[in-house]
């Protein structure tokens, strides 16, 4: 899958009418209607905690967490923002606390690099012109999974699952600012460790 800029969506996109009729129906018990938001969902929550985990066994045991979460605190969801964010925040509460039990590292501190705000959002070098065929993409990912566990969920949510900042904001907690520095520095790295491979220069 090649990778895509994220495109900015409504806030309250996902939760119009189609998410919204979808959990009342879970609420009321309607037969169907939770298998049918799992299907909608569980490729998000697959993403994200794979990205974090990188354990298949693990990841199916921490999905099927999540939607026992999602089914149980449901009535608890407001409307006020996607569904699938919604489903998303409890998938990397999940994977964070699991990874948190194991004392695995979420992510390398950012600091000493030095970036400004605009030196984060104005990375000019186009990373996905730089994967047009299967080859370059399977370098790609293998880049992508050689990150620390929060710098690879956060490049899911934006590249591939397209969710705008904010709403990874919402998602993971963590100041926007704070990611988009991220995203500069896993863009940073993912060059260093793609250029042996396919000629991407800094």
């Amino acid at each position: 899958m090649v990778m895509q800029a994220a495109r900015p969506i409504d806030p309250a996109a996902d939760a119009a009418p189609e998410a919204r009729a979808l959990v009342e129906a879970v609420l009321a018990g309607m037969p169907g209607a939770f298998e049918q938001l799992v299907r909608d969902h569980q490729g998000l929550c697959w993403h994200v905690i794979q990205r974090m985990v990188r354990h298949p066994e693990d990841t199916r045991e921490l999905c099927q967490d999540t939607f026992l979460r999602v089914h149980r605190y449901l009535h608890q969801y407001r409307f006020d923002a996607p569904l699938k964010s919604w489903i998303a925040q409890v998938a990397y509460s999940v994977a964070k606390r699991h990874l948190e039990r194991r004392r695995i590292p979420l992510a390398e501190a950012i600091d000493g690099d030095g970036l400004s705000l605009a030196e984060a959002v104005g990375d000019c070098h186009d990373l996905e012109a730089s994967i047009a065929d299967d080859d370059i993409n399977r370098h790609l990912h293998a880049a992508i999974e050689a990150l620390p566990p929060l710098q690879r969920t956060l490049l899911t949510l934006y590249h591939l699952e397209e969710l705008p900042i904010p709403e990874i904001s919402r998602i993971t907690g963590i100041a926007e600012g704070t990611i988009k520095s991220h995203l500069f520095r896993s863009r940073r790295q993912l060059r260093a460790l793609l250029e042996p491979n396919i000629g991407v220069s800094a």
